[in-house]
């Protein structure tokens, strides 16, 4: 075997197995120098994110002119329609006002509008009183807050405006206030933070190949539209501003709404250099897809305002790093100047942290009276709070139960719906489909197919009375180093070797699953690895703001940013293991079997490579598409998603590239996690079926539902038929 070296020249590596002890198939605790593999995973993407970050900056360094930036601005603006895709049509907002409040110097109209049929937009609409002209207003989406904006720190900023003469309509994001998704009337409050409340269904907006922020900047634009329909404003003096999340809104929603005079976006704009390399991506609406992979970064919503009046808020010690602000700032500059407006790109400054300071607020409001065309003292005053009860919008406190309209599942369901009824209109024509999903889903996942594989490092061997472990290192697709363990049996040994994938890591393979001990009985070789984020090389340190029962989504984030995947580079992995193996010519063949999530890597991995004959997952849920269309779904599924797949393809269709050879699907798993009954799971992988009929080899797919004290068996006899 080109990756083994005779026993004799190893005895310094020999080490005896104690019989009552676990096995040790660690690496890491001897190769001391990979220390920080268990953050490989991450910092792949960053490599990723930093290489196009560095290929951004050089072609922004060549803009010079006037027409430089102005080519620039028309074809950022045109990436990011791309991205974020098409609006739809603009229905009646149909406005209810549904209470009015009367305050010292203003009112507050309480009030519901749909910013898309049935998706009901809770808001308040505050207006200075004794108003004799047309005023200016303020578009004032809420940052990550569960009382959204009745709490007091943003009341505070609200009323400041309201007693300076202008109009403000403060509206709250899904998931906070009043629009909270996933609302346990037992509780009495949403089972999930605000920023969990966006990215659990926004994952499965990912899933459908589209950012959840579609929807964050919809509810702003028909925002701009309340604003307009009322006599009170002046359209033509409109300007936003919002903090932390509202902050994303501001920035994002100017790239799509023109009539936003002037923006001043608080505590978010940085750099994605700087936010990978502190906080990391955050919560799912402020990721667009391959946002960074066109060559697009935070400075890029700045300088497309110009020479529109525009200010960026920050703090030195916010988590959206400061640095990455003032970096943005100077480039944005060169925008403002070439454009002939240095001026008009303004930064204020102050020493705090992810806060709103009482110094930023009065350069916030000078900002706005002078370029909203309203002067006056811009002297932060302390301001009465209205109540909770003031504020409550809807008659029971929640859309959902006044109203029971739509939610960001319930609107992602139908596009699901529509993809899957394309996707299986497709596969009534197997010759066609399967070519084409052979040749898109590489792309699709991120996948480069490994040319290069570099040498094994031999690390060891321990020898026991039943098998002994040899450890190896190989190269992986980014800066790290795979962990494997190859068990050979002493006596009796099959002319095939088993790699088994487990999502809880090659150690509890090993040590508390038992399959593995079973094959290594019957004398099956059997080869056990790792990959990035499972056993020794996870978890890491990033868990993000999004970190929904014990996964972290932020991770996956930072892939969708780039155009890599999770799946993707786990791929090329198990790629590079199957070439491990396939240079031992002493077996004839190669089996594969994943236990849990890993199903839809290794499908992927071997609808590319032909080099192993018999394929098994066990325990795999059943598709992307179960998993967006489904309201509850276990978190831990998400890493092995591919954001947009189901536009071309689901595990169905790589399953069906694995024929003619060899596959098993045991115990296949629903959305939530449940065993999914054989006649329901025959149903959703009757795709596959029929392709490995159509190629004559019928018995060669198997789809079995058993009790886990029978799966190993089913193995077994999958493995040894005779």
């Amino acid at each position: 075997m080109k990756y083994r070296i005779f026993w004799q020249l190893l005895c310094s590596l020999f080490i005896s197995l104690p019989a009552t002890c676990q096995d040790d198939v660690d690496l890491f605790n001897y190769w001391s120098y990979y220390s920080d593999v268990e953050n490989s995973l991450y910092k792949y993407f960053c490599d990723v994110a930093f290489d196009q970050l560095d290929q951004r900056k050089q072609t922004v360094n060549r803009l010079k002119t006037r027409e430089d930036w102005e080519r620039r601005q028309q074809e950022v603006k045109r990436r990011m329609k791309d991205i974020v895709g098409s609006f739809p049509d603009k229905t009646p907002l149909n406005i209810q006002v549904t209470g009015t409040v009367q305050k010292n110097g203003f009112s507050v109209e309480k009030l519901v509008y749909e910013s898309r049929p049935g998706y009901h937009v809770t808001a308040a609409l505050f207006i200075p009183e004794n108003l004799v002209d047309p005023a200016p207003a303020i578009l004032n989406p809420i940052g990550h807050s569960t009382l959204s904006f009745r709490r007091d720190i943003y009341q505070h900023t609200i009323i400041n405006l309201v007693k300076k003469g202008f109009i403000v309509l403060a509206y709250d994001p899904i998931g906070q206030g009043e629009r909270l998704q996933y609302y346990d009337p037992a509780l009495g409050k949403s089972i999930f933070p605000s920023n969990h409340e966006h990215s659990y269904p926004g994952a499965q907006c990912f899933i459908s190949g589209y950012s959840p922020a579609s929807y964050f900047i919809w509810d702003g634009i028909r925002g701009l539209d309340v604003l307009e329909s009322r006599p009170e404003v002046d359209p033509q003096r409109i300007g936003m501003t919002g903090i932390s999340g509202g902050g994303t809104s501001t920035a994002q929603i100017c790239v799509f709404d023109d009539r936003i005079l002037a923006a001043a976006p608080e505590c978010y704009i940085t750099n994605y250099n700087r936010l990978f390399r502190s906080e990391g991506p955050q919560d799912a609406e402020q990721n667009l897809v391959r946002f960074i992979a066109e060559g697009l970064d935070h400075p890029d919503f700045i300088a497309l305002r110009a020479p529109k009046p525009t200010l960026i808020v920050s703090t030195t010690r916010d988590f959206f790093s400061i640095q990455g602000a003032m970096e943005s700032y100077h480039e944005a500059g060169e925008a403002f100047a070439a454009l002939g407006e240095a001026e008009n790109l303004q930064m204020t400054i102050d020493d705090d942290r992810h806060s709103f300071t009482k110094k930023n607020r009065e350069a916030m409001y000078a900002f706005f009276q002078k370029h909203l065309q309203n002067p006056g003292d811009p002297t932060d005053q302390e301001i009465e709070p209205l109540s909770l009860e003031e504020l409550q919008v809807t008659p029971t406190g929640q859309v959902s139960t006044s109203f029971q309209g739509e939610t960001m599942y319930s609107l992602n369901k139908k596009v699901v719906e529509n993809q899957v009824e394309k996707l299986n209109a497709r596969r009534r024509n197997i010759a066609e489909h399967l070519p084409q999903v052979r040749r898109l889903f590489p792309k699709i996942a991120g996948i480069t197919v490994p040319e290069e594989f570099g040498s094994a490092v031999f690390s060891g061997r321990f020898v026991g009375a039943e098998y002994a472990i040899e450890k190896y290192l190989i190269p992986g697709s980014g800066a790290y180093m795979l962990p494997l363990a190859l068990c050979i049996p002493t006596e009796k040994q099959s002319s095939e070797v088993v790699l088994i994938l487990h999502q809880q890591g090659k150690d509890y393979a090993i040590n508390e699953d038992g399959l593995t001990k079973e094959l290594l009985a019957q004398g099956f070789t059997v080869l056990l690895a790792d990959l990035p984020d499972i056993g020794e090389m996870g978890p890491g340190y990033l868990r993000g703001d999004t970190f929904i029962r014990n996964v972290s989504y932020n991770k996956w984030f930072a892939g969708i940013l780039t155009g890599k995947t999770i799946v993707g580079l786990r791929a090329e992995d198990i790629i590079r293991m199957i070439n491990f193996l396939h240079s031992d010519r002493k077996y004839e063949s190669i089996a594969a079997i994943s236990i849990g999530t890993l199903g839809s890597e290794l499908l992927h991995a071997l609808a590319i490579s032909q080099d192993v004959a018999k394929v098994c997952l066990i325990e795999s849920f059943q598709g992307y598409a179960d998993i967006a269309l489904s309201q509850e779904y276990r978190t831990e599924y998400i890493h092995s998603t591919v954001p947009g797949a189901i536009e071309a393809y689901d595990l169905p269709d790589l399953a069906a590239l694995i024929a003619p050879r060899k596959l098993m699907i045991l115990n296949p798993l629903s959305a939530n996690g449940d065993t999914v009954d054989e006649s329901v799971a025959s149903k959703n992988f009757a795709f596959p079926s029929k392709a490995f009929v159509q190629q004559g080899v019928k018995d060669n797919f198997s789809l079995r539902v058993t009790s886990r004290e029978e799966a190993s068996g089913s193995v077994l006899a999958w493995l040894s038929p005779e």
